[in-house]
């Protein structure tokens, strides 16, 4: 997967949708600028993720694993020293981009490669270390499904007393609860809202060490973890919210549309009808993307993998949303804007109480679920889902 010699390479550039490091290998290009962007987020370090793509070929996956894998482990020894020393923010900051480095270095494994589930274990780790040093410290749960599977998820509070709003957050086809872990809590913390962190059938520890793949009725795992939440008496049972990140926007929705207790919902980047999306990618067979689809929905081939999506066609659900629903899509977003945009008046055309952020290339935030500014993403989203809990103060 290398340019011959005379045909060179395209030279790193910063694009309307952000950093990108090889214009010739897009997808390998946004999952680079997905970690370098999680800098500012506390989960690498800019220099880290120079130094490791200065040492990848192009297109190469082996080097794509091996070089973060270097970064992890460079972290996890830092993180050691520090904790014999007795400086626990510095052991924090290394477990946290640690953590984010093995979980990039395992992307592009095969599903079936031991070191998927190896690396997976080593990202794992990595967190629950973390979890075990913040103030209070975040708790790693099992949270039963009644059907013989369960969910793994972390929650997650700004201070040991209180009862706190909260929020069910979960990522797509490729994000897992490590990743919110940084991506979330910086932003919904001083807001005062605490974090539940779910793997949901085909995501994360459910979909690696459960074996459980994606399930169209995204209702019955987040009824469950609304169940869970009602049993604490640090929440708010009145206050709870969902949020889900690209096709886990898809999820959260069809959720939405069911379980009535929810008081808020948002779509981080969504597929208004990922059958379409689907069927269109048959014409480009070679996309990575298909290894992570097949396994998530699982499936045998690429043609299974759009008859299932039948069953996620936002036009089946999205109208009977009953809480307040925020859409966000960023204009560059690679799914495209329309997709949003079809998703937004299908649901205003029903009634649901909906709003719609775009984020502009001049504003930045611009790419596919704002990782090249997750910042601006997080603090709209955090501010948005504060105020319909009523957690918004007057100035």
């Amino acid at each position: 997967m290398t340019a011959n010699a005379s045909s060179p390479l395209a030279p790193a550039q910063y694009l309307p949708e952000g950093w990108v490091q090889w214009p010739d290998h897009p997808e390998l290009s946004f999952q680079f600028a997905r970690v370098l962007c999680a800098a500012q987020e506390g989960a690498s370090t800019i220099s880290e993720c120079f130094l490791a793509a200065s040492r990848m070929t192009p297109g190469n996956l082996e080097d794509w694993y091996a070089e973060w894998q270097k970064m992890g482990a460079a972290s996890f020894e830092r993180a050691e020293k520090a904790l014999k020393s007795g400086y626990i923010e510095t052991a924090k900051a290394n477990l946290l981009r640690g953590a984010n480095y093995y979980r990039s270095s395992e992307f592009y494994l095969g599903h079936d490669d031991p070191r998927r589930l190896e690396t997976f274990g080593r990202t794992g780790a990595l967190s629950r270390q973390y979890l075990e040093l913040m103030s209070p410290a975040g708790e790693v749960l099992s949270i039963d499904v009644g059907d013989g599977t369960s969910l793994d998820a972390y929650f997650i509070k700004p201070a040991e007393q209180g009862v706190w709003p909260t929020v069910i957050c979960f990522g797509g086809l490729d994000e897992y609860k490590d990743e919110l872990l940084h991506e979330i809590p910086k932003y919904a913390f001083p807001r005062g809202m605490a974090l539940l962190l779910v793997d949901l059938p085909g995501q994360g520890g459910t979909l690696r060490l459960r074996k459980t793949a994606s399930r169209p009725d995204t209702e019955v795992p987040v009824g469950k973890c609304v169940d869970y939440l009602l049993s604490r008496k640090d929440v708010d049972g009145d206050r709870i919210a969902l949020y889900g990140a690209s096709v886990g926007g898809i999820y959260a929705a069809r959720a939405a549309s069911v379980e009535c207790r929810l008081k808020a919902v948002v779509s981080d980047s969504l597929i208004y009808d990922i059958h379409e999306y689907t069927k269109g990618m048959l014409a480009k067979p070679d996309a990575l993307i298909w290894g992570h689809l097949k396994w998530v929905f699982g499936q045998p081939d690429m043609e299974s993998v759009v008859e299932r999506t039948k069953a996620f066609r936002m036009a089946d659900f999205i109208g009977n949303i009953k809480a307040p629903y925020l859409i966000v899509q960023g204009e560059q977003d690679w799914l495209g804007l329309q997709t949003a945009v079809d998703a937004y008046e299908d649901a205003k055309a029903n009634g649901v109480d909906v709003q719609f952020k775009v984020f502009t290339a001049e504003e930045t935030g611009a790419s596919h679920c704002q990782i090249d500014n997750a910042t601006l993403g997080q603090e709209y989203i955090c501010d948005w889902i504060a105020d319909k809990l009523g957690l918004t103060k007057a100035a």
